[in-house]
């Protein structure tokens, strides 16, 4: 038998030996959820549950496979029954046997993302949708407008006025490849990941019986991760829990930060409201941190109004305070982080044990080039490289060809971002311009209008005007408004149609042209930054030699459910973090500083907030700074230096 006495501490073992119906577990980080839910499934097994009346829903399948094999450790019984793992491989599992219902052949495939991308294009060529002139959204973005409507019940036209608002001249065109979407899917015997999930739930509230079938098999149903459950999944498991009533979810609220993706964070906040009866069980006690990251975490998140009420209490010794560090710039700020890590290398700290998190991809971009000047290897745990992205490299095409006339890679590039201009097109201007002894002059030829489509022409005279504006700002080294320019001639309403966040990649170049500010010349600014791109890490000089690890830099959301010996959290200013745009999403403050809590969350041993006092890198419009408002309410006016959570740093 398990000694529960030794192997738990009583918070966990009070949810572990808790009695039968609906239990609300909120595990505060670090305070070993995973422990009490393992413990819990072995614990129902040795008091004689059968493991095949035992449902585990997990968001990962490596989540699953974890505890499963944890769970295997504790008790000897065959575990092959239990149900176990993500909500999409049981809903895979219980439809395989009943999808005929629903019209669909029990051996259906799973189209992934690229084939759904793929079969809305077919949709969108069907519906004879003009997409010529680059008006209509790429299938990609159709996709996501699909999915995020699948996912939170909020229909298409109001997802779209909410988050895609330059589409909404396509809203009538969208919705017919959304309903032909719809129907090719059942034509072809396909689902995607969204239909797996809407068609369990339809399977369960259209047929009492097959509902009635599974809420009577499973007994007991535990849950991880609750907070990021989205309506349907939440909608679910109240189906699957009805006869029994014995539903544990374990999750923390404050900790609920993927509203973007659907996740409903009312689904763990009215949990007692839907059940009345719920036993609320709250794990407190951390491992991870030492208490004065704890103290700190404990006073941002009660700021949030809306949550269950904790306190983190650290199992730890003493360590170091966080340290708040006011920078002059964002040049600075990445000289100082860059050098702290050399400092926290030579004092033995793993370069993997040492994390850079951030609200935004863009963020990271000063920083990434620091740490390549230095030489210190780092991973991307937010995306790929800020200057490998494609809007970033589209951007730098226009200066390229300003810049060197006879770049064909830059040109094609470029030109194939207008309507009409495919690759056989683009290779003919190209050769027409390379065979000019003066090829930037040649393009405001009549000539050159001449290789161009009858189709094209409206956007090629759109390019040779973005080309000869960036060609004049090029030669008065007012590098900072090339960006602008760009924009303005078209480039703005090519990413809303190529991409779903178009307004996220617009800020990565406005970074890109703050950057800019720092150099005197284009040329040196294209050099700079391709000796940044193309410089790999087996290049990078230091090694030292007890780690050969790199540090992780990462956004905020792709940090959680990880940790590390030391945190840097960068851009604590108002309008980078909080994001100004995501304040203006409902409840977007509380989930912004979420946010905040989980960061800081993640450090062990020593935890930095870097604050630039001027918001951009020096260029005609930079400002004043002031600090995150998380950072502010944590140190109010009329409290003492020592009363703050916080050391600060004067950096010179």
């Amino acid at each position: 038998m398990i000694d529960y006495e030794k192997e738990l501490n009583p918070e966990q073992r009070g949810v572990v030996t808790a009695p039968d119906g609906p239990i609300l577990v909120i595990a505060g980080a670090g305070s070993g959820k995973t422990r009490a839910l393992t413990y819990r499934v072995a614990h129902l097994i040795q008091q004689g549950i059968d493991p095949g009346q035992i449902l585990l829903a997990t968001f990962t399948n490596k989540a699953a496979r974890s505890m499963l094999s944890r769970v295997q450790t504790l008790v000897d019984v065959d575990l092959g029954r239990l149900w176990g793992g993500t909500f999409h491989h049981v809903g895979n599992r219980i439809l395989r046997r009943h999808a005929g219902m629903l019209g669909y052949d029990l051996s259906y495939s799973i189209v992934d993302a690229e084939d759904s991308r793929q079969l809305i294009n077919t949709c969108i060529r069907e519906m004879g949708i003009h997409t010529a002139d680059g008006v209509f959204p790429k299938p990609s973005v159709v996709g996501e407008i699909i999915s995020l409507s699948a996912n939170t019940g909020v229909a298409i036209e109001e997802i779209i006025e909410g988050r895609y608002r330059s589409l909404s001249r396509c809203i009538t065109d969208i919705l017919k490849v959304a309903l032909r979407y719809r129907l090719r899917k059942k034509e072809l015997n396909v689902m995607d990941f969204d239909d797996i999930l809407l068609n369990w739930r339809t399977i369960l509230t259209d047929f009492p019986e097959i509902q009635g079938e599974y809420a009577e098999r499973f007994r007991h149903i535990l849950v991880d991760e609750y907070q990021d459950t989205n309506i349907i999944q939440a909608e679910i498991l109240d189906l699957l829990a009805a006869r029994h009533r014995n539903l544990m979810v374990v999750g923390d609220d404050s900790q609920s930060i993927y509203s973007f993706r659907g996740a409903n964070f009312s689904n763990i906040l009215r949990f007692p409201e839907r059940y009345p009866d719920t036993q609320v069980f709250k794990l407190e006690t951390n491992y991870r941190s030492t208490p004065e990251i704890l103290a700190l975490a404990n006073m941002s998140i009660v700021n949030n109004r809306q949550q269950f009420e904790k306190v983190l209490r650290a199992v730890r010794k003493k360590g170091v305070r966080p340290v708040f560090v006011p920078l002059r710039n964002v040049l600075q700020q990445a000289d100082f982080v860059a050098q702290r890590i050399i400092e926290l290398a030579d004092e033995g700290v793993p370069l993997g044990e040492i994390a850079v998190l951030y609200r935004a991809h863009y963020h990271s971009m000063e920083l990434q080039m620091e740490l390549v000047r230095r030489g210190i290897p780092f991973e991307i745990r937010s995306g790929i490289r800020f200057f490998e992205q494609a809007h970033i490299k589209d951007a730098t095409a226009f200066m390229r060809i300003a810049a060197n006339p006879l770049d064909e890679i830059a040109w094609k590039r470029v030109l194939k971002l207008y309507p009409k201009i495919g690759d056989v097109t683009a290779r003919k201007i190209w050769e027409f311009v390379a065979s000019r002894s003066e090829p930037l002059d040649a393009v405001f030829s009549d000539e050159f209008m001449k290789q161009v489509p009858k189709g094209a022409a409206a956007g090629i005279g759109g390019f040779r005007e973005t080309l000869k504006a960036v060609r004049e700002l090029a030669a008065s080294h007012a590098l900072t408004q090339i960006i602008d320019v760009i924009l303005q001639g078209g480039y703005r309403e090519r990413m809303d149609e190529r991409y779903g966040d178009g307004a996220s990649r617009e800020e990565d170049l406005r970074q890109l042209s703050d950057f800019s500010a720092e150099f005197d010349s284009l040329e040196e600014f294209l050099s700079d930054l391709a000796l940044m791109t193309n410089i790999t890490e087996e290049e990078a000089a230091y090694r030292p030699e007890e780690n050969n690890h790199r540090v992780v830099l990462s956004s905020i959301h792709q940090a959680k459910g990880l940790e590390w010996s030391v945190v840097f959290m960068i851009w604590c200013s108002e309008g980078m973090f909080p994001l100004a745009r995501a304040l203006k999403e409902p409840g977007g403050e509380d989930e912004e500083r979420r946010l905040f809590y989980v960061a800081t969350t993640r450090a062990k041993d020593q935890l930095y907030f870097c604050h630039p006092l001027i918001s951009r890198a020096g260029n005609a419009w930079g400002m004043d700074a002031v600090p995150s408002r998380f950072i502010a309410e944590l140190a109010p006016a009329d409290r003492e230096p020592e009363e703050l959570p916080f050391d600060q740093w004067s950096i010179r």
